[in-house]
């Protein structure tokens, strides 16, 4: 059962967001979903991380660590499956998309 139906029932929880349930988020994480207008784990599931990477760096004007993707990616899969991992699970995916050119390219200044 995905996360976002179990957890449907704390929304509003002592004025908490339910992202605040995922393993990976923290106040950096929910600072990064309050600049992208992330606000509950069912929005958070129809994202894409490299959709919410690039997003937040043309957002700030500012490149951010890759690791940030990785618990993009996290937090989406937990939120889709309700299966917990933690962020760098999902790191050597990331590097080997780094190393064959096909993660997030940012734009050029």
């Amino acid at each position: 059962m995905p996360l976002a139906t179990m957890v449907a029932s704390n929304k509003g929880r002592a004025g908490m967001s339910d992202l605040t349930m995922l393993k990976n988020v923290g106040k950096a994480a929910l600072a990064d979903f309050a600049i992208l207008g992330i606000t509950s784990t069912a929005q958070l599931a129809s994202c894409e991380p490299d959709d919410l990477y690039l997003k937040l760096c043309h957002l700030t004007q500012q490149r951010h660590d890759p690791c940030v993707h990785d618990v993009f990616a996290a937090t989406i899969h937990q939120a889709k499956t309700g299966e917990a991992l933690n962020w760098w699970a999902f790191t050597a995916t990331r590097k080997e998309r780094m190393k064959a050119g096909t993660f997030c390219t940012l734009p050029t200044p």
